[in-house]
């Protein structure tokens, strides 16, 4: 293995792979399963909270597309933060960034060994989880090439059932769907479009948040491209409207076709799998089974390629230990790959084997605000690199932030309120903040020791060029 060494040019992502993870990369079981926990704690606004949500999204995604286009960098944000705000900035949002991933890529193991379990009982639920790692860890470890075109296909699946959806609800929803009548009064029928007041509308915001966060693999994944620059503008372009066709689209179909208070409990029946019930096509439940299925393989194969890219963009800045850092011929960072299995195989394994301990739902919780920590560092990171430039360097950006900097401004104050609303929305928002705080805090007990180990680094680099050593950002 050689430590550095990029991907040869047959072997980059194509643009297709960049376009359909871009497409399907953020459509998971958060949308197909848990938009009906939103629906039933907001009402038909629901779709005022995706669309807030969503709107804060495409603005941070639009800051880190300036960054991105200027300078296509595989461990994106973390490594503009490092030049922006200093190595403190890149080492708190890119271990928050990993350990993040390493929760989903543990609990999407779980809900999938979870729905082969359903389907075949005999074999116990354990067993496919790991399979499940096993299976996406080498589709990431044979090539970037062979974790594109795993993804591609997966997301194609997604995107095709929610197409599938969207024509057919809307044809249902104005009655012109066999044994369907005109359902649009249903948004204010049952205690109005906002049954439970603007109240609920913002906490649904810090609910839907994160069933966005993943957008930015795609930016990502474009660095890894065979046209990094034109994969980064196509990435950052196009996520509006994903987002106001994949999930404020679907969600408003649901509270327009269903009653929102009359949504079955997820835990049942999923809001997709009913709706496609309603529409009377057949095998609908097996079939949606199927697609919920692609959906968490898919974020599972995605969620491991960003913890090892990022892992890896960790250790080559020093913030981690040099050997995670090193990749295959093909330019596969094979360590950070392992690694990050690593802890999903243990989470895999405390839940099912300690349940009630604890563990596995503090590791979920603790990375529950880290989609709001990398868009406020991004925002930050962001307004800090615009104002360095020159009026040269300004006008030759490629990609630009628009109403600079009051939008920037606005993400960062957004993001802060989020976090108000989630303390002050009970138990299950606070256990959030509180339990990502102690993650935070983790990180700066130990930061003394790798700056001091950072800085003994680079005095080492840099003396050998009768260089004087200094850290950055200090």
């Amino acid at each position: 293995m050689s430590q550095d060494s990029p991907h040869p040019e047959g072997k980059k992502l194509r643009s297709r792979h960049v376009t359909m993870i871009t497409l399907g990369g953020i459509i998971g079981s958060s949308l197909f399963v848990g938009s009906a926990n939103v629906i039933k704690a907001v009402g038909p606004a629901a779709v005022i909270s995706y669309l807030i949500g969503g709107l804060l999204v495409f603005l941070a995604m639009r800051m880190l597309g300036e960054m991105a286009a200027a300078r296509p960098a595989v461990g994106s944000f973390m490594e503009y933060a490092r030049v922006g705000l200093g190595d403190w900035a890149a080492y708190f949002v890119g271990w928050l960034y990993w350990y993040f991933w390493v929760g989903v890529i543990a609990y999407e193991a779980v809900v999938g060994g979870s729905i082969l379990n359903g389907w075949v009982p005999g074999v116990p639920q354990w067993v496919f989880s790991i399979l499940l790692l096993l299976v996406f860890t080498g589709a990431n470890l044979v090539s970037l090439r062979s974790f594109g075109e795993t993804e591609f296909w997966l997301a194609s699946i997604k995107v095709a059932a929610i197409v599938v959806f969207l024509v057919v609800g809307i044809l249902f929803a104005f009655g012109l769907w066999p044994n369907a009548h005109l359902s649009i009064p249903n948004l204010w029928e049952h205690g109005g479009f906002m049954p439970k007041g603007i109240d609920a509308v913002v906490g649904g915001v810090a609910i839907v948040i994160f069933s966005y966060f993943g957008t930015e693999i795609a930016v990502m994944a474009a660095s890894e491209s065979e046209d990094p620059a034109k994969g980064v503008r196509q990435a950052t372009s196009t996520v509006i409207w994903r987002i106001l066709i994949f999930f404020v689209g679907a969600v408003l179909l649901i509270v327009t076709i269903v009653p929102w208070n009359q949504l079955p409990d997820p835990k049942e029946k999923a809001p997709f799998a009913y709706l496609f019930s309603l529409y009377g096509l057949p095998g609908a439940d097996v079939v949606m089974s199927a697609v919920i299925l692609t959906a968490v393989c898919s974020v599972l194969n995605s969620g491991l390629y960003s913890a090892a890219r990022m892992f890896s963009s960790i250790a080559e800045q020093g913030y981690a230990p040099k050997l995670i850092a090193r990749k295959s011929s093909s330019g596969v960072p094979v360590a950070a790959v392992i690694a990050s299995t690593l802890g999903g195989y243990a989470a895999v394994i405390i839940n099912f084997t300690a349940p009630d301990s604890g563990i596995f739902d503090f590791i979920m919780n603790s990375a529950g605000l880290v989609a709001l920590f990398v868009y406020a560092f991004i925002a930050l990171t962001q307004l800090r690199t615009r104002a360095a430039l020159s009026p040269e360097e300004e006008s030759q950006l490629k990609l630009k932030m628009w109403l600079h900097p009051w939008l920037g401004i606005l993400v960062i104050v957004a993001v802060l309120g989020i976090v108000v609303v989630m303390l002050l929305s009970g138990e299950s928002g606070q256990t959030q903040v509180w339990t990502s705080l102690v993650s935070v805090a983790v990180l700066a007990i130990c930061w003394p020791f790798v700056r001091k180990r950072l800085k003994a680094r680079r005095a080492a680099g840099l003396e050998e060029h009768g260089v004087p050593a200094e850290i950055p950002g200090h």
